[in-house]
């Protein structure tokens, strides 16, 4: 806590100059390396829990991979919503105002039957070529990274494990990702990880193949 304040109120985000500072008072202090990502991720966030930055959700994926690898049960009730249902509470009338004004949200539709399968907020951007770690969450880069070579064209989109995806629940390591409504397929899934056509390395990955999905809005 005192580290967060530093950096806060005293140094310029995250630094090397924060943990400096506390070590003046108490040369025994030694946070661990977990705790200093999670305040790389902070900052990263603008000093807030952001559940909607992509950061947060490379970081939720990391998390729930790792609890897969130690055995542990991943029940939908950890999965994103399904963009296709209501959702469960009704928007209040402030969320509905601040809505109303932006612009129409891309979706992913099964190309077979047009359910939604997926939308813009549901997809875990990946930097193009640059294997397993250009998932990580704590990968700092300026300007848009995910623009770096336009020339890479990736056949598939990946996103967070949705609660239609009923093979992801049903606890099998890898297994196909079909249509929740006429069955047909969609893509994959993987614990351990799929490659991406741009040669990137993605884990956990739940992928669509785009010529399996149309683009639309909402």
């Amino acid at each position: 806590m005192i580290i967060l304040y530093e950096m806060i109120n005293f140094c310029d985000g995250y630094s090397k100059e924060a943990l400096d500072s506390l070590k003046k008072s108490c040369e025994t202090v030694c946070p661990n390396d977990g705790f200093l990502e999670q305040l790389k991720m902070f900052e990263e966030m603008g000093f807030k829990v952001d559940r909607d930055s992509s950061i947060y959700k490379r970081f939720r994926l990391k998390v729930l991979g790792d609890s897969y690898n130690r055995g542990e049960t991943i029940d939908s009730s950890k999965f994103a919503a399904d963009p296709s249902l209501p959702p469960v509470t009704a928007p209040s009338a402030t969320e509905l105002e601040l809505t109303s004004g932006k612009n129409s949200t891309p979706a992913y539709r099964c190309k077979k039957c047009r359910r939604v399968v997926a939308v813009q907020e549901n997809i875990i951007d990946h930097v193009p070529g640059e294997g397993e770690t250009s998932f990580d969450w704590n990968k700092r880069r300026s300007g848009n990274p995910y623009n770096k070579s336009a020339e890479v064209e990736c056949s598939s989109v990946f996103v967070e494990p949705l609660r239609w995806m009923t093979a992801v629940e049903e606890g099998a390591l890898e297994g196909k990702l079909s249509c929740a409504h006429c069955d047909a397929r969609l893509g994959h899934f993987n614990w351990s990880g799929i490659q991406c056509s741009c040669g990137s390395w993605i884990t956990p990955a739940f992928q669509l193949n785009k010529s399996r999905v149309d683009i639309s809005t909402l």
